[in-house]
């Protein structure tokens, strides 16, 4: 089935511009109860215009930010536009180094100070001692590349980090009508116990499944 224009055109509406900090939107597929994989894979849970909508957030930004362990579940790959760029969350580096991903010029690898080094011609950003700084991260990716809005994919942990620091300008949330037990992550994890306000932007409906985006409330100073 086809992907609902109206669902992408609203999802593409326009973000609010700083020129001081990137705006970065949280992008995910979740179970009616929280769950976000099917032995391990998001990709079971979303639906064809799913699938459009994650192109469509693509589309809007400069960078896509990714834990590794989603890298390696999801199987990513090169970005199809040329000025999109992947950056990689990984604290101790152990990834398949053989995968052409982390050769291909769009990729850049976010890891600490403390970290071994990369094989030559893998682009590293390091933030932090022993665990990635996502502050500092953020602020150096709009820095030195100029990212004017950031995608974040995933995984809970990552997201459930960036609420904790509340990085989170946006949450663009696909609403599955499967239900699942089991021991799948939520959206977010963290070891803290935060809360961060958003408001209701787009709520879309497509046959059995949810479209939902939320704001903040107010602009960040």
């Amino acid at each position: 089935m086809a992907a609902d224009p109206t669902i992408l055109e609203r999802l593409a509406a326009a973000r609010p511009t700083d020129e001081s900090r990137p705006w970065l939107a949280v992008s995910m597929v979740s179970a009616l109860d929280g769950g976000t994989a099917i032995s391990g894979k998001s990709g079971g849970l979303g639906n064809d215009t799913d699938r459009e909508v994650l192109k469509t957030m693509r589309s809007l930004a400069d960078i896509v930010l990714v834990g590794a362990g989603t890298v390696r579940a999801e199987k990513y790959r090169v970005p199809s536009r040329k000025e999109l760029r992947l950056v990689v969350v990984s604290g101790r580096l152990d990834l398949d180094w053989d995968n052409p991903l982390w050769h291909s010029g769009q990729v850049t690898v976010l890891t600490t100070a403390q970290a071994p080094p990369a094989p030559k011609g893998v682009q590293l950003l390091r933030a932090g001692t022993d665990r990635v700084d996502l502050a500092v991260a953020v602020h150096e990716l709009h820095e030195q590349l100029s990212a004017q809005m950031i995608i974040c994919e995933g995984g809970p942990s990552l997201n459930g980090q960036l609420l904790e620091l509340d990085l989170v300008d946006e949450v663009v949330l696909t609403l599955s009508p499967f239900a699942l037990a089991g021991s799948s992550s939520r959206i977010a994890h963290a070891d803290t116990e935060v809360i961060r306000r958003f408001t209701l932007a787009h709520a879309l409906p497509d046959g059995d499944w949810l479209f939902l985006r939320y704001v903040r409330p107010v602009t960040r100073s």
